[in-house]
């Protein structure tokens, strides 16, 4: 299996040289070169497979051979081995033909662990092998940070540092991350907001040359392909669960920077019946507005209570754009040329096609604490924010109520009890035990400006030799 670049100007990849690469050299995001695809017969073999089992089978043509099918296994074993809950993914149901995938029954107690827990040990796997240290960067809006470091804090061969925007993430997101003391582990606030860290790491990643030589960044926000590669699976769990392939299955998904949704395209596309993929936003709303009206345009960023959202470029949106537009790796580079200016409009061809599987739909803070209120005075189930808004726009924009539409819990709700109190609960939402006192633990960041070489001075200051 090769990996291509969305820009058509970089060479093309081996699976572990894209997992270490993160960014392609020509500014643009690996995808496969060809996707593996399973006939209905087969996907519907995999029923009653474990979690784990079918981690295997859907992920291991990815790799294509380049890790032995008894390493792969044992790594996805150790993966989710840290998960609360048996069946990893557990479906939860809400209403007629309405249910909730948690995903946050992992260590971090977000979605971000059914990839970070993975790439952190096929990391050290690959760098054991290799002999080679390397330097995680990343930036979060406050779920990927926990969970990459949760991955990452045993690792020997990895120093990580995680930006994440001061004083905008929450109070439980935040003390995850901070609470690590393993010496390998950096956190720094950053006076600005999460696309001000995003392009910190971009800037970061297109020149390295402030990094000691012999060492090289890799990628664990959603730009690295093992995290995407990751995340089809429980879209498949859930399909099979609910009698797919014999039925399609719609899926709303709380979006940010399209990830997490474009790992259900990529699903879609590998053969699983996938009725409508719903892009559920906050008020930062630029992916509904591009879906719904052609406006890909840039406003100003809020601060709203689902801040796992709060994102107004949407890295992951540039692979879906390439599929769009042919492959074509030429129209993309101009594509995103053109959004440089703030802006962008997609042709009518492209749009034409996302709209036969993709809808959007925008849910401000008021209209999300409602639909809390309202899940659990029916049901006595406690969404957090942003699964309280995929709730929403599923609801808004379900064409087919007779199929069953999944949508994504993306975090516990003990995660954001400002929400939950601003919802009418009177407690706070319990977190899990393994974490109960981690407003006792000590904390360790570094408040640090916005400007890319004071990071980049307090990087080579904190790496281990």
């Amino acid at each position: 299996m090769k990996y291509i670049s969305t820009r058509g100007q970089a060479p093309s990849l081996s699976f572990e040289e894209v997992v270490l690469t993160g960014l392609a050299s020509d500014g643009g995001l690996y995808v496969p070169e060809t996707l593996p695809q399973f006939s209905h017969e087969e996907i519907a073999s995999w029923a009653g497979l474990s979690y784990q089992e079918l981690a295997f089978k859907v992920m291991s043509p990815f790799v294509a051979g380049e890790i032995p099918d008894a390493d792969l296994r044992r790594l996805i074993d150790d993966a989710y081995a840290g998960f609360r809950h048996e069946a990893i993914a557990p479906l939860v149901q809400t209403g007629h033909n309405e249910w909730i995938l948690e995903l946050f029954q992992g260590p971090t107690l977000a979605f971000k662990d059914f990839a970070l827990q993975f790439l952190g040990h096929l990391l050290d796997y690959i760098l054991k092998k290799r002999d080679q240290k390397v330097v995680v960067m990343g930036a979060t809006s406050g779920d990927t940070g926990s969970a990459a470091i949760e991955g990452c804090r045993r690792c020997e061969n990895i120093d990580i540092f995680i930006l994440h925007p001061h004083n905008r993430v929450s109070n439980v997101q935040r003390r995850q991350m901070t609470t690590v003391l393993e010496g390998n582990v950096h956190n720094i606030a950053l006076d600005g907001n999460f696309d001000d860290c995003q392009n910190m790491v971009k800037a970061s990643f297109a020149d390295q040359s402030f990094l000691p030589q012999g060492r090289q960044l890799v990628a664990v926000n959603s730009i690295n392909w093992a995290r995407i590669m990751a995340q089809i699976v429980y879209y498949f769990y859930a399909s099979l669960a609910l009698g797919g392939p014999a039925r399609p299955v719609s899926f709303s998904v709380p979006t940010g920077n399209f990830g997490d949704i474009f790992a259900g395209y990529l699903a879609s596309r590998m053969g699983l019946p996938i009725d409508q993929l719903v892009i559920a936003t906050n008020s930062n709303d630029i992916l509904h507005r591009a879906i719904s009206s052609n406006d890909h345009s840039k406003h100003e960023l809020q601060h709203t209570l689902s801040p796992s959202m709060d994102i107004m470029v949407s890295s992951n949106f540039e692979r879906m754009l390439f599929d769009l537009y042919d492959r074509d790796g030429a129209a993309i580079a101009a594509l995103m040329e053109e959004f440089k200016s703030g802006a962008m409009h997609l042709s009518e061809g492209a749009l034409t096609r996302a709209r036969e599987l993709f809808a959007s739909h925008k849910v401000d803070d008021a209209r999300m604490l409602e639909v809390i209120r309202d899940v659990f005075e029916k049901t006595e189930y406690l969404l957090d924010p942003h699964t309280a808004i995929g709730v929403e726009a599923a609801r808004a924009t379900r064409r087919n109520r007779d199929l069953p539409m999944v949508c994504l819990a993306t975090a516990h709700p003990a995660k954001f009890p400002e929400a939950v109190r601003q919802a009418g609960q009177e407690t706070d939402p319990q977190l899990p035990h393994h974490m109960a006192d981690l407003f006792q633990r000590e904390e360790r960041y570094e408040v640090l400006p916005n400007d890319t070489e004071t990071v980049h001075k307090f990087m080579r200051e904190h790496l281990a030799c």
